[in-house]
């Protein structure tokens, strides 16, 4: 596993936490997070039954916006798009159809989308967002969390914002001063508050 900036597996059992060392290291790289995460800091206790996972993404991915996969040619009667990658070409049409109707968006081919100027309107369609992958990044870390947790650990308190997560696992109901008892130190381990 590349090195994360910061990555503990801590838990009274030895054997147990080099365990969810491996199992951390092993789902971070097959769910490719590594690349994304800047701390992780995991506490495991089977005895208690508690699983508290907290940490820091590195940065956040920015939003897609049409200027970042094509070409925006304005003209007297229509304004052509010229996509230069079709990674993004299936959210651009759902979004330009919710906007200016189907009857409204042409297609020639794949690299080409046609708008009638007078449809289009005044709207900067260089600078519309048409993709957030931060949306699913955040699913896929506590995906990935939530892989990691032990099985049978299903009672679960979640949180991600402003680039901080933590993920609280147990098979008991969880207490409800769990993030100013467990979490909290945990991300003042790392130096970080919460």
């Amino acid at each position: 596993m590349p090195p994360l900036n910061y990555f503990v597996v801590e838990s009274p059992d030895e054997v147990g936490r080099d365990a969810y060392e491996r199992i951390a290291a092993d789902v971070l790289q097959d769910l490719d997070l590594i690349k994304v995460l800047d701390r992780l800091h995991i506490y495991v206790d089977p005895k208690v039954p508690i699983f508290v996972a907290v940490g820091l993404l590195r940065h956040m991915p920015r939003a897609i916006r049409v200027a970042d996969f094509a070409n925006v040619n304005p003209g007297d009667a229509e304004i052509v798009l010229d996509i230069g990658d079709e990674t993004y070409l299936a959210p651009l049409l759902r979004k330009l159809w919710a906007l200016y109707g189907k009857e409204n968006v042409d297609q020639p081919d794949r690299f080409t989308v046609v708008l009638p100027a007078g449809a289009a309107g005044e709207e900067d369609l260089d600078q519309m967002v048409v993709a957030d992958p931060s949306e699913t990044l955040y699913k896929d870390v506590i995906y990935a969390l939530q892989y990691i947790a032990p099985e049978g650990f299903k009672v679960r308190r979640q949180y991600i914002r402003d680039g901080k997560f933590y993920y609280v696992a147990s098979e008991d109901t969880l207490p409800a001063d769990i993030v100013e008892t467990m979490v909290a130190p945990i991300f003042a381990k790392m130096g970080v508050t919460l």
